[in-house]
């Protein structure tokens, strides 16, 4: 198999985050930097620990990811940002509770280096959050732009050879799809002439990416680089971008257990589905516009896994509901409880019940970490647009109009794992050997 032309991960990294101070980011972050210190495990991370069968399987290779595939060192990972909060991101790892403070001091100087830009923020879309260290711009355009320079200063001061860009901040109220986003000149029209209540925050950010030449990676539920207008520019631009909404606790068992159901062709009846969270995620999704957003991001996998259309018998009447409970006490320590009411033979009823006493940020940590060095290698591969390879890092796979998204977790991982095969000159595996 011809092996696909990748450029040489040489020089440093950039990896700015919005939301850089949030209790995911500064996880990742100080996970990172603690991992590459010789302090920590990635665990949850693939391209780190996971390994890749190459070749029939009596030839019995199955080296390292990173050992094989041409990713970023992380000793090459140079760290920034944005984020509506002031504090450096030592603070913000002691704000967020998430990791023990022995944990954060081992590399507390670096934490402390890490201070964040002034944000792109818009209290309509974020109802629940009250920024204090925020940009100022007469229309999205100008905002859009500041961003970009951002960018360009960042990379310069840093010695940047590359920057990736990722969504790590709240999500933002729920925005359908306008006329405004169906095409890229409606879409830039709408930014000069300030259409607020369509061009959100994230969207200036993601257009800023783009611009720039920077893949960008959306780990909320918003509409942001998932509109035609976004795929027309990231296509022109030949930038790498994925979305949406990082698959951690609660969705990542669905995509597990909804495929098991349909390869025994066994019947769903109800999913009950409801959380408990404490973060500042948990408020944020609190108001009813950002749990929307949400809300959509969740509901659309059962369906998609299992086609009710082709088997109406089986999940042509499925009740599917979704809660998020904001909860103070439980900080970033989440609990996703589900009952599922099963249907088996003869129509007999069974149940299944599943409590998943999770923590969101240690989850979402090692995603984020994979994102950004696969968005990176696509870059260099000279992938553009919809990365649909990545899907199985997302609760609600982007795709355009022409595909269908998928959502089972293990056909998601096969896909992941032949487009390494494939960037490496190794033969596709499709496991009936």
């Amino acid at each position: 198999m011809e092996k696909i032309e990748v450029k040489e991960a040489k020089g440093k990294l950039g990896i700015l985050v919005v939301g850089v101070g949030g209790a995911v980011s500064s996880t990742f972050i100080t996970g990172t930097l603690a991992v590459r210190k010789g302090m920590g495990t990635p665990i949850g991370s693939l391209t780190q620990l996971a390994t890749i069968r190459l070749g029939k399987r009596n030839e019995n290779r199955f080296p390292k990811i990173k050992d094989v595939v041409p990713l970023a060192e992380l000793d090459d990972l140079v760290f920034g940002g944005w984020d509506i909060f002031s504090e450096n991101i030592y603070e913000a790892s002691l704000h967020a509770e998430v990791l023990k403070k022995e944990d954060i001091e081992c590399v507390k100087e670096e934490l402390e280096a890490i201070k964040p830009m002034k944000a792109v923020f818009d209290q309509d879309f974020v109802k629940r959050l009250h920024g204090t260290h925020v940009k100022n711009g007469k229309t999205r355009w100008e905002l859009m732009e500041q961003v970009r320079e951002d960018i360009r200063n960042f990379k310069k001061e840093n010695n940047c050879e590359r920057v990736v860009i990722m969504w790590a901040a709240s999500t933002e109220v729920y925005i359908p799809i306008s006329e405004e986003h169906k095409s890229l000149a409606t879409f830039e029209k709408a930014m000069k002439e300030n259409n607020t209540e369509i061009i959100s925050p994230s969207m200036c950010y993601a257009y800023a990416a783009i611009a720039e030449g920077c893949p960008y990676i959306n780990g909320a539920p918003n509409l942001c680089i998932d509109t035609p207008a976004m795929w027309e520019f990231a296509e022109q631009q030949k930038v790498a971008i994925c979305g949406k909404d990082y698959k951690t606790g609660q969705t990542m068992l669905k995509t597990v257990l909804a495929p098991m159901l349909k390869t025994r062709m066994l019947g769903l009846e109800g999913w009950f589905s409801t959380n408990i969270l404490g973060n500042r995620d948990g408020e944020v999704l609190d108001d009813p516009g950002s749990f929307k957003t949400k809300e959509v991001s969740k509901l659309s996998v059962i369906d998609t896994i299992l086609q009710p259309d082709v088997y109406p018998e089986l999940y042509g009447n499925v009740y599917h509901k979704v809660r998020i409970n904001y909860y103070p006490p439980r900080k970033d320590n989440k609990e996703g409880w589900d009952n599922i009411d099963l249907i088996g033979w003869m129509g007999y009823p069974m149940q299944l019940k599943v409590d998943f006493l999770c923590r969101d940020s240690i989850l979402a940590a090692p995603l984020c970490l994979d994102l950004v060095l696969f968005a990176d290698l696509a870059q260099r591969c000279g992938f553009s647009g919809i990365q649909t390879w990545l899907s199985f890092y997302f609760k609600s796979p982007m795709h355009d109009e022409q595909h269908v998204p998928e959502h089972d977790l293990f056909i998601q991982h096969t896909k992941l794992k032949n487009t390494l095969r494939k960037i490496i000159g190794e033969q596709t595996i499709d496991y009936l050997d």
